[in-house]
């Protein structure tokens, strides 16, 4: 194509101290850019962006360049396409929009919090004819990811619900420590990833954000309302499709978030007072942290004049610490509840073979010989329904319940050959369900990652 023949690649912006909102207007230059030049602004030189039609209308893209997804109706236009072996989000809005999102989830993405990846900012956008297009922002799609209105088969029952606004509560207070007010939260502005039986959340659209050195406790509340207020109004949409369970009240389900925030908020940040006999509670706040999956960099503890009292206050640094410490032992990268199951496991491994075994060599055989053989087991065909860790997490559980309800220990073969037969063949294909997935079945249109926008 010869408009991306002479296409200016710049490095992504490094100004990662800056707090708030990148400035909305463009630097005045004396050269206006030549017609058919793209501005690529990322953070890898990927030629394969070229081959896209970025010359064309996002709404008038050919097929042969989308990924097969329904189209729906949405402020900005949204369309998926395929990049070498991955899918992206392409979405046409104006420049000081598409540079801040890829901004923000570049700082983000260095802060460790769930989010998709950004690709690229594209200006300079002109027809052959040498009118000009909006920019676009490019993200990657988040793989095995589903939009809230997917995790359903005919309709969203109400633990479903539960789980999610619980995934979402913890992402919010994730975001908050840091200092990231979100502005625009939402279900729709998240993707949910399967965890364990719970669900991993992931920020989609970053285009409100605004990154401070701390939340004051009237930005976190505000950002606690929009939440609860476009919950509601998603619920009231599913409820008006019949899409949810009729004894789910949207009003009271939207207010879960709230509560779920707060408790969670309150145990990550409050100060503890007990008394001078009771200092074992300080190492309990810290497994109850871990618990949460909390690790704790440092604490302060101060006494009281009289002595008598002890007030603690922990020091939270990062969500992931059974992550972190599977991927130190095993160099498996999971989410935090799966992470949380797989360790169980491989202590109980530990425990019950090799008690006095070094834990990092324990791990090294448990790998071998329980994680390696479940995903081995998997035939070809099966290989997009769940993660690895997912599936390794369910054949546990199953085999769990088969030797409870069979009332014997079942070998782990005979545990993987039933899952497989019993559960994983009969489920949807959850790494390919944004390319595949009919709209009117799941009730999702096109730009459900990105929400409203």
């Amino acid at each position: 194509m010869t408009e991306t023949s002479n296409a200016q690649w710049h490095d992504e912006p490094t100004d990662y101290d800056q707090t708030g909102k990148l400035p909305r207007l463009r630097p005045a230059s004396s050269e206006a850019p030549s017609l058919g030049s793209l501005n690529i602004t990322a953070a890898a030189t990927d030629p394969e962006l070229l081959d896209l039609p970025w010359h064309i209308a996002l709404e008038q893209w050919p097929a042969s360049a989308l990924a097969a997804l329904p189209r729906g109706i949405s402020r900005h236009i949204v369309r998926f396409a395929h990049l070498g072996g991955s899918v992206i989000a392409v979405k046409e809005t104006s420049e000081h929009i598409a540079r801040h999102e890829y901004h923000m989830l570049r700082k983000l993405q260095r802060l460790d919090v769930p989010c998709v990846e950004p690709v690229a900012v594209i200006s300079g956008r002109t027809t052959p004819e040498g009118e000009e297009l909006d920019p676009v922002l490019v993200t990657r799609h988040l793989k095995f990811s589903l939009p809230y209105r997917a995790l359903f088969s005919q309709t969203l029952r109400r633990d479903t619900l539960t789980r999610l606004i619980d995934a979402q509560a913890l992402l919010l207070v994730r975001l908050h420590l840091i200092g990231f007010y979100w502005g625009d939260v939402s279900l729709s502005n998240t993707l949910f990833r399967r965890d364990a039986g719970s669900f991993a959340a992931y920020l989609v659209d970053a285009e409100t954000g605004e990154l401070y050195p701390e939340l004051s406790t009237g930005q976190r509340e505000y950002d606690l309302e929009i939440a609860r207020v476009n919950i509601a109004g998603e619920l009231m949409d599913l409820a008006e499709g019949g899409l949810i369970e009729e004894k789910v009240d949207p009003l009271a389900t939207s207010e879960l978030i709230m509560d779920s925030y707060r408790r969670l908020w309150s145990e990550l940040t409050e100060k503890e007072s007990f008394e001078l006999g009771e200092r074992w509670r300080v190492g309990a706040r810290i497994r109850r942290l871990n618990e949460l999956g909390f690790d704790v960099e440092e604490y302060a503890i101060k006494t009281a004049a009289n002595g008598t009292q002890i007030q603690l206050q922990p020091k939270v640094v990062d969500a992931g610490h059974h992550s972190r410490r599977l991927l130190r032992l095993t160099g498996l990268d999971a989410q935090e509840n799966q992470a949380r199951r797989l360790l169980n496991d491989m202590d109980a491994y530990r425990a019950d073979n090799n008690p006095t075994l070094d834990e990092e060599f324990s791990a090294h055989l448990w790998v071998n010989e329980v994680f390696e053989p479940i995903v081995r087991a998997v035939p070809r065909e099966l290989g997009g329904k769940l993660e690895p860790a997912e599936v390794v997490h369910e054949v546990l559980e199953h085999r769990w319940y088969m030797s409870e309800r069979e009332d014997r220990n079942v070998p782990m073969a005979e545990a993987v050959q039933s899952y497989l037969d019993d559960e994983l063949r009969h489920r949807r294909d959850e790494a390919a369900i944004m390319l595949t997935a009919d709209a009117k079945t799941i009730g999702i249109d096109e730009d459900s990652e990105y929400g409203d926008n």
